[in-house]
């Protein structure tokens, strides 16, 4: 169903930001139980060109899960047994993730979960990854709470993602990813980062283009 392949041109030769393509992605899960391994019950993508959002590309779905959702996560998201009982699988999602990511630069906040997710699809070639948890403690090196919700909040950019995404809330997979990706928005238009080479978000503790820019 997929083969494996190398990193695209437009990844091997400089790309500036004002010409790159980020594709934000999250999952929402399962909830972990001793003895299995967590997957995942929702998934949601936006796509942002430039800086500019793709309100057309915003994408989500329910995922079909091998174990029931914990009492612990359906708390957090509100995710049921019975929301994801007739949902697609995430092999048969294959086509419509890899749409929706292509060859894009992939954009999480704390992309351990994200990245874990997507080995179902061995040599995916997606990335490379821009980490909002990583950005925000460089465009925020004074907050003490980090999280995409604090982050979102407190640089006042919590209208702006429900104007892209109003029938989401927190832990909604779409509403999430697409409150990554308007805080990375943010983050590049306040940094002035446009004429930047994207590498800079992908290691952004290591430019002086990030450090007390943002404010909470």
């Amino acid at each position: 169903m997929w083969v494996a392949k190398g990193p695209s041109p437009s990844k091997i030769a400089p790309m500036l930001v004002k010409d790159a393509t980020f594709a934000a992605i999250d999952f929402e899960s399962a909830g972990a139980r001793a003895g299995a391994t967590d997957v995942p019950v929702q998934i949601g993508i936006a796509v942002m060109h430039g800086t500019e959002i793709d309100r057309s590309s915003l994408f989500r779905s329910y995922v079909k899960a091998d174990q029931p959702v914990t009492w612990g996560a359906r708390r957090v998201h509100g995710i049921s047994d019975e929301d994801i009982a007739e949902a697609p699988t995430m092999l048969s999602l294959w086509p419509a993730i890899k749409a929706c990511l292509g060859d894009d630069w992939v954009v999480a906040h704390g992309s351990g979960t994200e990245r874990r997710f997507l080995r179902v699809f061995p040599f995916h070639g997606f990335g490379p990854w821009i980490d909002t948890l990583k950005l925000a403690h460089a465009a925020l090196p004074g907050s003490d709470d980090h999280s995409l919700g604090a982050v979102v909040s407190g640089t006042g950019l919590t209208a702006r993602v429900d104007a892209l995404c109003p029938d989401g809330r927190w832990h909604d997979a779409l509403y999430d990813a697409v409150a990554s990706l308007v805080f990375l928005q943010h983050v590049i238009e306040c940094c002035r980062l446009e004429a930047r080479n994207a590498d800079t978000l992908v290691d952004p503790n290591r430019s002086a283009y990030f450090s007390g820019r943002l404010r909470v």
